[in-house]
């Protein structure tokens, strides 16, 4: 079963007023530092990489390796326009997108790696992460669900399948806590406390 990795990078940064998919983290940024831990993942077949704002900088500012950038060219529209431009690049063989964020660095090549695991083992519609019981990222949808990833519009936006469809998914318990976004600077001075 191929799956493709989308990594969503595409947005404004508004609330920290710079963008924070380069901001300095372990010796790279937070987006490299996203793409490493994607490429490093045996289970992605493939990697794709959804810009918007500053896309020029962003790829002016980052490695990569088998990781293929794709433009969201109505990126303002939020997370769904992401989707959108990511279903619509990937392999037409893929069975199944693994959603990751750029600005969410607690989220690992093991947290990809499990979620990835129990997608082929027991199939199902949406496979995510569970943290403690909490549901994050990485999220996984199967194919299936495609036109319904596409149909969406605005932020936030598979998290509306995940809430209108709790029978679909399936939660892989990671036991360690809920990676936080990096939204604010605050949130940036934190992580830089870890």
């Amino acid at each position: 079963m191929n799956l493709t990795g989308l990594i969503l990078a595409a947005g404004s940064s508004k609330r920290l007023g710079r963008p924070k998919q380069l901001l300095p983290y372990r010796g790279t940024t937070l987006l490299g530092w996203a793409i490493a831990q994607a490429e490093a993942s045996e289970a992605l077949d493939e990697v794709l990489l959804v810009l918007g704002h500053v896309r020029e900088d962003i790829l002016a500012s980052v490695m990569l390796g088998r990781t293929r950038p794709v433009i969201a060219l109505d990126h303002s529209e939020g997370c769904a326009a992401s989707y959108r431009a990511g279903l619509a690049a990937a392999d037409q063989q893929t069975d199944g997108v693994l959603i990751l964020l750029s600005d969410q660095p607690g989220v690992d090549t093991h947290a990809i790696d499990r979620v990835a695991a129990a997608w082929r083992k027991d199939g199902g519609k949406i496979v995510l992460a569970s943290y403690e019981g909490i549901p994050g990222h990485p999220l996984l949808f199967d194919r299936s669900l495609f036109p319904d990833l596409a149909a969406l519009h605005g932020d936030k936006a598979a998290w509306k399948l995940v809430d209108q469809h709790p029978d679909w998914v399936c939660a892989v318990e990671l036991d360690r806590p809920l990676p936080g976004d990096v939204d604010t600077l605050t949130d940036y001075q934190a992580l830089s406390q870890e």
